[in-house]
């Protein structure tokens, strides 16, 4: 794990703050020279604490308007089966997360679709069907409370 220090927080809370930011808006923030904001994003990317970027999109502005919470367990955790699992999971665009979780259910996803209709087919015909699904409990959003990509960083 890279070690980063107190310069590397600032830069790392700024560009949280505004993924868009030009090295000369981040060098101001954290003051530090452009140069000096470009090579440690560059070692940041490389080390792997930077992950990529994005365009954070509203889901309802783009014709989503569904989002559910959904508590999947699985009747057998045969290599097998939740390798289906998972594969089904990384290919549908519906499934925003997924994590493997402890408790009563095996893994929890979050789904979004463009009306309770499209939700309730994506469940019917897809995550129901799956082999060795053995319950799927649903939650549908009813407004947003929170929801952040920045991370709680030191300093």
């Amino acid at each position: 794990m890279l070690a980063l220090d107190s310069a590397d927080w600032r830069l790392l809370a700024a560009l949280q703050r505004n993924g868009r930011a030009s090295n000369l808006t981040l060098a101001e923030a954290v003051a530090a020279s452009p140069s000096q904001v470009s090579r440690r994003l560059a070692k940041l990317e490389e080390a792997g604490v930077i992950a990529g970027y994005a365009a954070l999109l509203r889901p309802e502005a783009v014709g989503l308007s569904v989002m559910a919470i959904s508590a999947v367990s699985l009747e057998r955790h045969a290599e097998a089966v939740v390798q289906e699992f998972e594969a089904l999971v990384a290919r549908r665009p519906e499934i925003l997360d997924c994590y493997a979780v402890t408790g009563e259910a095996d893994f929890i996803l979050r789904i979004v679709a463009a009306d309770l209709a499209a939700f309730a087919d994506f469940v019917s015909h897809t995550l129901l069907r799956l082999p060795g699904m053995r319950s799927l409990r649903s939650s549908i959003v009813l407004h947003r409370i929170k929801q952040t990509t920045e991370l709680p960083l030191p300093g």
